[in-house]
């Protein structure tokens, strides 16, 4: 789950094969969360996440990554990297008035940017068997690594549970998403136990999850799901 895909899309103007696990998983995460206050209960939020992983394999047969041909049995080195940018209106949906209600819901409405950066190589394949640099047609080095950069722009709707058992403890639960048929689609989700202490501060424990499938009717698409437990703090201007 940790790993995304690659494949070739429903435009692609060949038909060999593009199937294959990109390598390694990310190590850490890092998650920055910007919240101000809308009205008495309702939050706006800006997320910004990020992360990367690298690794390599050697291919069982030929594959065709961003216009790059590798033959079979060629040890491929692939690396990507995962931005975005989230913006998000957090609506107290339920109850209201809220009096002293424990649990608490909200609805999302959402706009989300993300930028997927992916980097396939053959190392080992630069230099021939007498450790000349290996050259073209035209006289020029050879060239065996294929980039591009895939982004998905999407509003996403959700909804977000809060429970607070305590003045300074609360469990909160949240996922929202969109897709478009053949197009893309992307998601996310949270749940977490939030303390506050020390006054100023929120210290946090739980898990996330992360999914995006770039547009099949492209010549390429990366489509990968991840997830894993998170540990954060937060930092409120007013003091409990």
């Amino acid at each position: 789950m940790q790993r995304p895909y690659f494949n070739r899309g429903t435009t692609a103007a060949f038909t060999g094969n593009s199937y294959f696990q990109l390598q390694g998983k990310p190590r850490v995460a890092e998650v920055i969360d910007l919240g101000f206050a809308a009205g008495l209960h309702n939050t706006v939020k800006l997320t910004y996440t990020d992360f990367r992983a690298s690794g390599d394999f050697t291919s069982a047969g030929a594959l065709v990554a961003w216009a790059q041909s590798y033959d079979a049995n060629t040890y491929i080195s692939t690396n990507y990297h995962v931005q975005s940018f989230k913006l998000s209106y957090e609506y107290l949906t339920w109850p209201y008035p809220v009096g002293s209600r424990k649990i608490r819901l909200k609805t999302l409405w959402q706009a989300q940017y993300t930028q997927i950066n992916s980097i396939f190589d053959s190392p080992m394949n630069y230099y021939d068997s007498n450790g000349n640099i290996k050259v073209d047609s035209a006289g020029n080095p050879v060239n065996l690594s294929g980039t591009r950069i895939r982004h998905i722009v999407s509003p996403m709707f959700g909804l977000g549970l809060t429970y607070y058992p305590s003045r300074h403890l609360r469990f909160e639960m949240g996922g929202s998403g969109f897709g478009w048929p053949h197009r893309y689609d992307i998601w996310d989700s949270d749940a977490s136990v939030n303390l506050r202490v020390l006054g100023h501060f929120e210290v946090r424990l739980g898990g996330r999850a992360f999914a995006f499938k770039t547009s099949t009717h492209a010549d390429y698409y990366l489509k990968g799901t991840w997830a894993s437990a998170f540990f954060g703090v937060r930092w409120y201007s007013n003091s409990e």
